[in-house]
């Protein structure tokens, strides 16, 4: 019988590794929300976006799982994407995109790979 190792215990490190590299990005945001039978739209602004998804502080109450049509304004493109709610906390939302067409994740590639602007932004304001 083969015995695995035991997995090595989470760092901070490891535990905050990411796929894609975030930068901070601050524009509006609209979601469109769809439950038991009715739709709404409410508004947010970003904090930081990847070519993964995006987090936000939104004004109205979101819930981990909820799926969103998500309308962001990324350089000369407006984009209506699909994001699945990853988490919510005091601080806002982290949002994790779904399906994206090989267009949109050059939109945001694009975006992601500029530099992030010298102004503070809310995301860094935030920490």
């Amino acid at each position: 019988m083969q015995l695995t190792p035991y997995p090595q215990p989470r760092t901070w490190a490891n535990a905050c590794a990411r796929r894609h590299r975030r930068v901070p990005f601050s524009v509006s945001v609209k979601f469109h929300h769809l439950r038991s039978g009715m739709t709404w739209t409410s508004t947010g602004m970003t904090l930081d976006l990847s070519q993964g998804g995006f987090g936000a502080l939104v004004n109205r109450k979101l819930s981990p799982g909820e799926t969103l049509e998500v309308e962001l304004a990324l350089s000369n493109s407006n984009l209506r994407l699909i994001a699945i709610v990853r988490y919510c906390s005091s601080f806002g939302c982290g949002l994790e995109f779904l399906g994206l067409t090989p267009e949109e994740c050059s939109v945001i590639a694009e975006v992601t790979a500029r530099e992030p602007p010298s102004s503070p932004s809310i995301a860094k304001l935030l920490g």
